[in-house]
């Protein structure tokens, strides 16, 4: 299920969209601290953004510069203030698409999906699971944060993939043994262990420390 981050002050808007597209299959995320869209964006994980130009506080121009600095991911402009300047500001600032408001929901469907598609399905999309400014890119088995990036081995990308899509519970080791073996190879519980201490190696190389907790007796987490 693809995950919208719906950045939206008006209620009566915002409860219409995540209606009508949740009746489409999708997660819709909608957001609440104003103040801070980007801590928003972090924890939702989201696949695309569906952004209000006019909001409180900061306006959707300055969001999408402050989500460009961290990731990505697909920001769709929404806004009834949609002369030329305002369009070509948001495709400056890293907007993808700009859609008048009021516009008709099939339209934004329409255009969430050929988006969707284009960025995550085709071969040479981009597909990323993200928390707290840490991007895990799942094309090509690396791990980004601020300036730096990595690559991880077939084994740690494993591990920090189960654990990023449970971020918030325990994964115990018999779930991450199974991952491991997902090649028919014997993996030994000492693999697994190895594993674990090679990625949080490579976590604290990149300045993250404490990332993935270990509860004993019951497996590893990442806390939200």
């Amino acid at each position: 299920m693809y995950k919208i981050l719906l950045v939206e002050d008006d209620e009566i808007i915002s409860k219409s969209i995540m209606q009508h597209l949740e009746n489409w299959g999708f997660e819709v995320i909608t957001a609440r601290d104003f103040k801070n869209i980007t801590n928003e964006f972090t924890e939702c994980n989201a696949h695309i953004v569906l952004l209000d130009l006019i909001l409180p506080f900061y306006d959707g121009f300055y969001w999408c510069k402050e989500i460009r600095k961290i990731s990505n991911v697909p920001i769709v402009f929404l806004s009834s203030a949609s002369d030329n300047m305002n369009i070509v500001m948001a495709v400056n600032m890293g907007g993808d698409d700009f859609i008048s408001k009021p516009f008709n929901v099939g339209v934004l469907l329409a255009k969430i999906q050929a988006i969707l598609r284009r960025t995550y399905d085709m071969p040479n999309g981009i597909s990323i699971l993200e928390h707290k400014g840490i991007i895990l890119n799942l094309n090509d088995f690396t791990l980004s944060y601020r300036d730096k990036s990595i690559e991880l081995t077939k084994n740690e990308f494993r591990i920090l993939e189960t654990l990023l899509v449970n971020k918030g519970k325990i994964v115990s080791r018999d779930t991450l043994m199974m991952k491991l073996w997902q090649d028919d190879n014997y993996v030994e519980e000492n693999t697994l262990t190895v594993n674990v201490t090679r990625l949080r190696k490579k976590l604290e190389d990149l300045g993250i420390d404490d990332f993935i907790k270990t509860k004993v007796g019951l497996g590893y987490i990442i806390e939200l």
